[in-house]
């Protein structure tokens, strides 16, 4: 989005580790590493995976120009020899994981890279700094989306977050089960409906707020949506028939107590005879906002900051992990830590989800050796939750660009329709599904 090199959105340790592998002769051992979380934030049901097109992006441009080999250099980060293997560094591993949209689960495999040592931990901030962010805003849209039903909800975040993550979350909103985007960025680099029509500065700006809506009519058609809480509510609503006419589209109340607003506005519209024109509700909206609002007459949610703060939690607290190494007899060897209250499991792994009359039963991980693993047969009612992203630095174009997005928020929701019910209870609990590992 700016002219930056993703292979610097790292941290300095990942390049000196290359240093030092590359001079004792390590950095070409294969490895494979994972992606995942040891916990869901608490009381969470589930966690949606959102971010890996945004990966498949930067992977494409993960290069090194010549004044960032030049920084490196001045900075003394790594020697010359590293710099001479940087000149010409791509991509050249593989990469599997969940689908976008995807429910996990603690300790799912949400990611796993595979190729040298060298190639694979200068990956490990990029990867996790999307997919923590990403994920968390997803799991708030999807949670807010479930609470909303089948009224729509809107991204209006980008002025509470950085300008930039601004542009992710609407892009992880729509994932998660979001509609549209107020960023204009966003909707032009991912394809996403862009949203929006006023702030309460238009109406301040005009001499009368029937001339600020008249204004506005005379712009943007009587399908509009007038926003109607500047001054008087009921004054508003009235003004706003009478210039646009019963074919108003919408309004918007952005104060107050808002199911007790939309009753009264309901009512004041439809004996206006403005019986089909839309309520939009915001002001600090979450989950349990939009919940308490399902029997008030409100056609659509905007909501921002909550949602781009992942609502209270926003990072999934991935980790990632080398689980398996080629060893000095050039053998591939699962590896684990025993660090207390991080332990990892050896081994790459398999993902599947077993069902029982359509709905999910268990996460099923399978952890082993490649060869071990190759062996393997799951029941014939189990989904493999991988799916293949970049085959030997050939990247999957399927998973990117803004058809995947569409794909992914449908996927998302028949995912999270395949769930228990209790998934989708805004109460705190445990996860929706138990997680069961298969060490071989």
């Amino acid at each position: 989005m700016t002219n930056y090199s993703p292979a610097l959105m790292t941290d300095m340790y990942e390049y000196t580790m290359l240093d030092a592998a590359l001079k004792d002769g390590t950095a070409n051992r294969k490895c494979v590493f994972e992606v995942y979380t040891r916990h869901l934030p608490a009381g969470r049901r589930y966690g949606v995976v959102a971010g890996t097109g945004r990966i498949l992006d930067e992977l494409e441009r993960f290069r090194l120009r010549e004044k960032d080999l030049k920084f490196l250099s001045d900075r003394k980060i790594v020697g010359p020899d590293t710099i001479k293997w940087l000149e010409d560094f791509h991509f050249s591993g593989s990469i599997k994981g969940y689908r976008e949209g995807e429910m996990y689960f603690p300790n799912s495999p949400v990611l796993q890279v595979e190729g040298t040592f060298g190639e694979c931990t200068l990956l490990e901030t990029l990867l996790l700094s999307i997919l923590n962010y990403d994920s968390a805003v997803a799991a708030a849209a999807s949670r807010m989306a479930t609470a909303a039903g089948d009224r729509p909800c809107m991204d209006m975040g980008g002025r509470r977050t950085n300008e930039w993550s601004a542009v992710s979350a609407a892009r992880a909103a729509v994932v998660g089960g979001f509609q549209g985007t107020a960023n204009l960025l966003a909707a032009q680099r991912y394809g996403l409906k862009a949203i929006g029509t006023a702030a309460h500065c238009f109406t301040l700006l005009h001499d009368s707020e029937r001339d600020a809506f008249q204004a506005q009519i005379n712009a943007l058609g009587p399908d509009t949506t007038l926003l109607v809480d500047t001054y008087d509510i009921e004054t508003a609503v009235k003004t706003a028939v009478e210039v646009a006419g019963p074919q108003l589209g919408g309004v918007r109340i952005d104060s107050g107590d808002l199911a007790q607003l939309a009753q009264r506005v309901r009512n004041q519209l439809d004996a206006l005879g403005a019986k089909n024109t839309k309520i939009t509700v915001t002001n600090d909206l979450d989950e349990y906002a939009i919940a308490s609002l399902h029997s008030a007459p409100v056609d659509s949610y905007g909501v921002g900051t909550m949602l781009v703060t992942g609502s209270g939690a926003p990072t999934c607290a991935m980790v990632y992990k080398l689980t398996e190494r080629e060893n000095a007899a050039g053998m591939m060897e699962p590896v684990a830590k025993k660090s207390k209250d991080k332990a990892s499991t050896p081994g790459r792994k398999l993902a599947f989800r077993s069902y029982e009359l359509g709905v999910a039963t268990d996460e099923r991980i399978v952890s082993s050796s490649e060869a071990k693993l190759a062996e393997y047969r799951p029941d014939p009612d189990w989904r493999d939750l991988l799916v293949d992203y970049v085959d030997h630095g050939e990247i999957n174009q399927a998973y990117r660009g803004p058809e995947a997005i569409t794909a992914a928020h449908d996927y998302h929701a028949k995912a999270l329709a395949e769930l228990p019910i209790t998934a989708q209870s805004l109460m705190k609990g445990d996860p929706a599904i138990p997680t069961l590992l298969d060490v071989l």
